[in-house]
């Protein structure tokens, strides 16, 4: 097991990639700290990783509220005693919208959950990790991040911004036994686009005009296998950087 009496933090858990990489994480020996806004769907997810005989807790949390990114961090250290891994995986979409036609309240909404979200949960778990001189960090961050226009403005600013800060804690932190890294998916099969209404018909037109050229859409055990190497010793030596997994998209 690579991950043997790990407590890892994943938050958006109740579904998709972060599900995924829950359930990934539980059978590699990892004490899941669950978290998601959906308490149905995270309390699902922590019914099956017992069943299988793992370790698993549920925390119903909106990464956008700084009390609830506490109160989950909290929760891992009070149920487990400490914190070894954090993924950042919480995300929504934003209606490819355009800058034109961008309000703040979308903007605010999206950069709050994206990157403000994986920032507190970074701000709450340093001072465990500089404690003990271990920690990693992984943040689900996207192509969206290394490229123009793979969703609207607020979207691809998020995620831009999440890589940035990724490579930002990844050195700084570096000497004091802490590794901080990103995966950036590609089209990844997961409900995040319930996360989107009404999407703009100019944004989603120039977003997808490049979409042709995708082989295939990935699924998000795939993206676990990637959380599972960034979590684990496998990776002792990488630090503050971008995996992409996107079935060679990119490379085009």
């Amino acid at each position: 097991m690579k991950l043997k009496n790990k407590v890892a933090v994943i938050t958006g858990a109740g579904a998709g990639m972060g599900r995924a990489i829950a359930l990934l994480y539980a059978k590699e020996g990892a004490k899941v700290v669950a978290t998601d806004i959906n308490e149905e769907s995270v309390q699902s997810l922590t019914d099956e990783i017992i069943e299988a005989g793992g370790e698993a807790t549920p925390v119903v949390t909106n990464v956008a509220k700084e009390e609830d990114v506490q109160k989950m961090i909290d929760i891992a250290v009070e149920t487990y005693g400490t914190l070894d891994i954090l993924v950042n995986n919480a995300g929504i979409m934003d209606n490819f919208v355009p800058a034109v036609e961008l309000t703040d309240e979308l903007w605010e909404r999206i950069l709050a959950v994206n990157t403000t979200g994986t920032m507190r949960a970074i701000r709450k778990a340093l001072p465990i990790f500089l404690e003990k001189k271990s920690g990693v960090i992984i943040n689900n961050a996207s192509v969206g991040g290394l490229y123009g226009s793979r969703a609207g403005t607020a979207y691809t600013a998020s995620k831009h911004a999440v890589i940035g800060l990724t490579k930002n804690i990844g050195f700084q932190y570096a000497m004091e036994g802490i590794r901080c890294n990103a995966i950036a998916p590609g089209g990844v099969n997961t409900n995040i686009g319930t996360t989107m209404n009404n999407p703009s018909k100019f944004g989603m037109e120039r977003a997808m005009s490049g979409s042709q050229n995708n082989p295939r859409s990935g699924e998000p055990e795939e993206i676990a296998t990637v959380a599972l190497f960034l979590g684990s010793e496998d990776s002792s030596f990488v630090n503050g950087q971008v995996i992409t997994a996107d079935g060679g998209w990119t490379a085009y």
